[in-house]
């Protein structure tokens, strides 16, 4: 049964931009693929692992070949727990708004955990970086308060251009994406016509997703 694991990293459930057309992708997704299992994960509810501490002492004691202390072992079991979890999943779907240019800090905290070597990349003196989790497609649904369309996205954009970036350096490369915006400015008339608009851009996105 392929699974589609959707990842969402907005607070503001049902209120979300970024939450609705991913919901509006999935229940198209849904129709074509009735038989598919999803797995819903949100950020903001999830008990995420705290990365300092045990948990990075684990980290550093198993990439240097040495056997973590009971205490280091137990942190680094919820670490694996996300990361099976994500790697498990055949397909992704995320809804991820644009918050001061970038993220939302639950979404960076997961990135954190996820982005282990050995679990998710390898590294060789030989072949440098490699992304271990291959050959699946991800669905990104991006909100964002203004209109960066016309901007330099190398001045605004921190939000798309990083999640493209550090997916694709786990092996996740198949990125397609939609972008709702503006999504406050110009007032509620105008930011649901955009929702109205990207919604159906993403439906047609699930067709052969």
């Amino acid at each position: 049964m392929t699974r589609l694991l959707y990842i969402q990293a907005s607070p503001r459930g049902p209120r979300s931009r970024s939450i609705q057309v991913a919901d509006a992708f999935l229940a198209a997704y849904r129709q074509a693929n009735p038989d598919d299992q999803i797995v819903t994960a949100d950020l903001f509810r999830m008990d995420l692992p705290v990365f300092d501490g045990a948990a990075l002492d684990a980290k550093y004691a198993i990439m240097h070949g040495m056997d973590p202390s009971a205490e280091q072992k137990e942190a680094w079991q919820g670490v694996e727990a996300v990361i099976a979890e994500f790697v498990s999943a055949d397909k992704y779907l995320l809804a991820v708004p644009m918050w001061n240019f970038g993220i939302p800090y639950r979404l960076k905290q997961y990135i954190d955990v996820l982005v282990q070597p050995g679990y998710t990349f390898s590294v060789s003196p030989e072949t440098g970086y490699e992304g271990l989790v291959t050959g699946k497609p991800c669905m990104i649904a991006f909100a964002r308060g203004g209109d960066y369309s016309q901007a330099d996205p190398n001045a605004v954009d921190f939000q798309k251009r990083y999640l493209e970036q550090v997916l694709g350096f786990i092996g996740i490369t198949d990125i397609r994406s939609v972008i709702a915006q503006p999504t406050l400015m110009g007032g509620p008339d105008a930011a649901n016509a955009v929702i109205e608009a990207t919604m159906a851009e993403a439906r047609e996105l699930a067709a052969d997703f």
